[in-house]
């Protein structure tokens, strides 16, 4: 009788355990990206690749400015072939990688949007823009990229994410001068897409050094 009892009473506390579920705390890796933000998983990406990929391709490709300027002379596409870079199709526009030094003619630093204009060649007038950021325009620094491929992410949106979070880290490594700059001397390094002649670069740059 009593180990009768005894095997009633093991068997009432195990029976609730066959409702309960365990929950593990830990996700895997993978579920963990799915679960973050698309600007938090691009974030990290550019984050991941900034130093060992995008740095070196930067190096790599870097032309200087009156350099390209001769080569664009016989057109876009010739001085792409040479010295652009962009996704695989010819559709795509060329992207330049270039190093400069100019006068800075205007100044935006007070803007999310901050940017600077800059003569290059000593008439007076802007012959480039840099953008400083932190809101950058275009995708140049993504699609210069030869690592990168669309199809390697979810959708267009993520892409254009991709896009945003690169031109985040080139803001976020900028030496931003303060004060007023308009008339000082600034060297840069960076990167613009050239759809034709008559566009006016806008430059990304991952340096910017405004003399005193």
């Amino acid at each position: 009788m009593h180990a009768m009892k005894l095997s009633a009473a093991i068997l009432a506390l195990l029976l609730p355990l066959g409702g309960c579920k365990l929950v593990p705390t830990d996700k895997p890796d993978a579920e963990q990206a799915e679960a973050q933000t698309d600007e938090a998983r691009m974030a990290a990406y550019a984050d991941e690749n900034w130093s060992d990929k995008v740095l070196p391709v930067i190096a790599e490709n870097t032309v200087n400015y009156e350099t390209l300027q001769q080569a664009l002379a016989a057109g876009v596409d010739s001085a792409g072939a040479e010295y652009g870079l962009r996704p695989d199709g010819e559709a795509n526009p060329w992207n330049f990688v270039v190093e400069g030094e100019g006068t800075v003619t205007e100044a935006k630093l007070d803007s999310r949007a901050a940017r600077m204009q800059v003569d290059m060649t000593g008439d007076g007038e802007p012959d480039v823009t840099l953008q400083i950021g932190p809101i950058i325009r275009g995708t140049a620094l993504r699609d210069a990229m030869p690592f990168i491929t669309f199809t390697d992410f979810r959708d267009q949106i993520e892409f254009a994410k991709l896009a945003r979070a690169m031109n985040e880290k080139a803001h976020a490594g900028l030496d931003i001068p303060e004060g007023d700059v308009v008339g000082k001397t600034v060297a840069f390094t960076g990167v613009f897409t050239l759809r034709s002649l008559d566009e006016e670069p806008e430059i990304v740059p991952t340096v910017i050094e405004v003399s005193p």
